[in-house]
């Protein structure tokens, strides 16, 4: 107001919009100001929204996921237990498919083994990172454990099958073992 304005300075909103008066109410700090006379801070007339909420995917994908996600944890442990001592894990898979076979390029299974292990467990990480990221958008995520389990399968498998070419007794055992 200048002082050539002939109306009284206003108090309690007087002429104030209906606008001005709910943009003040809903922000005390500038209310406090002006009782202590003081002008208050401009800031953008658009007040701050709050952080979105994630949407949630359904109930049912979110568990099924989790148990997937469980059930892996609990393969992928099992599993590089068994191929980090790969050659009796060699000689546990002849026994199952009831063939006489010893595992015996020692170098080559542990070599092997362990890069199955190192796959397995890799994967497993990747995998739960993906797969929490995508739960907490709120996406459908129980595809990726089994993609994941794939990727692991694949490459983990082509890894034990390398150690077991590089064994050609234990392989040829295999190979007269099965053909009968």
């Amino acid at each position: 107001m200048s002082d050539a304005d002939p109306r009284p300075r206003p108090q309690f909103g007087e002429y104030a919009t209906p606008e001005e008066q709910q943009a003040r109410i809903q922000r005390p700090e500038v209310t406090e100001a002006l009782d202590a006379g003081v002008a208050p801070q401009e800031t953008s007339p658009v007040p701050k929204a709050a952080a979105p909420v994630p949407a949630r995917g359904p109930l049912v994908d979110r568990i099924i996921t989790v148990m997937l996600l469980v059930y892996g944890l609990v393969s992928v442990v099992t599993t590089i237990a068994q191929v980090l001592d790969f050659p009796n894990y060699a000689e546990q898979a002849a026994r199952i498919l009831d063939v006489d076979a010893t595992y015996s390029n020692l170098t080559a299974g542990f070599i092997w083994g362990a890069v199955a292990a190192v796959v397995y467990g890799v994967t497993y990480l990747l995998t739960a990172l993906f797969t929490v990221r995508r739960l907490r958008r709120g996406r459908i995520s129980f595809w990726i454990p089994l993609v994941g389990f794939a990727v692991a399968a694949i490459v983990g498998g082509t890894c034990i099958t390398i150690a077991i070419v590089n064994d050609p007794q234990y392989l040829s055992a295999l190979m007269g073992g099965i053909a009968k």
